[in-house]
């Protein structure tokens, strides 16, 4: 038998072996072997890009929400909402509380749920806070406590990640993971620079406005509902696909008392370390930086607005995560996460160089430059830290093991499970820099809170290098 007819063979058999029904859209699949090539070449490739670009819009959105507050903020003051400056900067920074914590447990549910229900179902609850908001902003007696509550609400998009993450990491091989979750990641992280964006543009439009407009000062109208409502049957609209396009992976489902493990890893609490300075800095910046160009420089040149200029770090930073994914399957993750702190310390002691001082001098250009490349390495850091993990947790667990063994087997689903809540978990506490960075803003000195990124990343250099990138490392990768 020649090669050709053997290997179309064996195709054949696979094919046979996996009832095609089962990884029909909106289906639990309880037969998954992404490492098998010609299960993943015949059903497992088409299966998994179905469910990833599923996915990628419903966490772009998600994000929407999550961040939706940072634009809003800007604008309550002008309307005539009697706030202080650092209260602004609070409602910015309690999305990230919310989500933050919520991640922790979204890490955990996601899996054991599943990736259509739980993706169905967290993406539809966030009708709930923009609909609330919708209403809020239309009056300007609304109390500052609404105002947080809502807010709290709104962080639960931010908790989408986790769930995402962890799910789609599942549906790809080794060396498919690293892109996956660039992309699911990156473009999900481009829901940030989408609302700041748009809601400049959609809150001056009479056309789409449901219910009154608000005034500024000189009587032009505006409609701030507009940034929430907008959502609201989008959210509606990726919730139906959701649950009708992907997939449960019951490969996947693992109770939390076998999840918890990871808890006893060190390799989970130094990645979560890193994960902090890489998505933490990204977050809380994207969430801080409108606030931030407004306070510091629009009272020097009302020119400097943050609706021209903030969405573009962001959307930087998104696009970054997914070329860090590719260069870490290329390069190694841990070669482009040290990359990415050297960057990201540097790029932000340019950031305060080009600060003004007592209200003059600076540079608004220089400030926003610096702010963009910190973006830059902070993506690139995303996309190949996300890389590392699954990368650490194979080796820890597969070392010494033969292929093909049930030991071998055993230790490859194990590290699979931990991998995926490993990615959870960081995520969940890195997403704590929505909250600190706008509230270290709002609390102390700009260049002071800088500085102390600077110094936390230089710590973040030395474990990665120590742990996973010097000739000898613990865990390579």
């Amino acid at each position: 038998m020649s090669p050709a007819v053997r290997d179309a063979a064996v195709v054949d058999d696979v094919t046979r072996s996996y009832d095609p029904q089962q990884y029909r859209p909106g289906r639990a699949i309880s037969d998954w072997e992404p490492e098998n090539e010609l299960f993943w070449k015949s059903v497992g490739k088409r299966v998994a890009t179905r469910n990833l670009w599923i996915a990628v819009p419903a966490l772009l959105v998600a994000f929407v929400v999550w961040q939706v507050w940072s634009v809003t903020a800007t604008n309550l003051a002008d309307v005539g909402f009697s706030f202080s400056t650092s209260q602004l900067f609070w409602l910015t920074a309690v999305p990230g509380l919310t989500g933050g914590t919520a991640r922790i447990f979204y890490t955990f549910l996601g899996p054991r749920i599943g990736q259509r229900r739980f993706t169905a179902l967290s993406t539809l609850v966030l009708v709930i806070p923009l609909i609330w908001l919708g209403f809020a902003v239309q009056n300007t007696g609304t109390p500052y406590a609404v105002m947080v509550a809502i807010a709290a609400l709104c962080g639960f998009g931010g908790a989408n990640f986790a769930s995402s993450l962890a799910n789609i990491g599942f549906f790809f091989p080794k060396r498919e993971k690293g892109n996956a979750t660039g992309i699911n990641g990156g473009l999900g992280n481009l829901g940030v620079s989408v609302v700041q964006l748009l809601t400049p543009i959609v809150i001056t439009s009479s056309v789409i406005a449901l219910g009154s407009a608000q005034h500024k000062a000189d009587g032009t109208p505006v409609y701030l509902q507009n940034a929430a409502f907008l959502w609201v049957p989008v959210l509606v609209v990726l919730a139906v696909i959701a649950w009708f396009g992907q997939n449960d992976l019951k490969v996947a489902s693992t109770p939390f008392k076998q999840q918890k493990v990871i808890f006893k890893r060190k390799h989970n609490w130094l990645m979560t370390w890193l994960y902090v300075g890489t998505f933490g800095s990204f977050i809380g910046f994207a969430a801080a930086l409108p606030m931030l160009i407004k306070t510091t420089w629009t009272p020097i040149d009302a020119a400097y607005t943050a609706a021209t200029y903030a969405w573009i770090g962001p959307a930087v930073g998104a696009l970054a995560r997914w070329g860090g994914g590719w260069l870490g399957d290329k390069l190694g993750g841990a070669r482009v996460t040290i990359l990415s702190f050297v960057g990201m310390a540097a790029s932000i002691i340019g950031v305060i160089n080009f600060m003004p001082s007592n209200g003059a001098g600076g540079s608004f250009w220089g400030f926003l430059a610096c702010f963009y490349l910190a973006f830059l390495f902070s993506g690139l850091g995303n996309g190949s830290t996300f890389r590392q993990i699954p990368v650490i947790f194979r080796s820890q667990h597969l070392k010494g093991l033969t292929e093909g063994t049930p030991a071998h087997t055993k230790a490859l689903k194990q590290a699979e499970m931990e991998s995926g809540a490993v990615t959870g978990f960081t995520s969940a506490i890195a997403a704590y820099g929505f909250f600190f960075i706008p509230a270290m803003f709002a609390n102390f000195a700009v260049t002071s809170a800088l500085w102390c990124f600077v110094g936390f990343y230089a710590t973040c250099i030395v474990v990665c290098w120590w742990f996973y990138a010097r000739k000898g490392a613990e865990s390579p990768s």
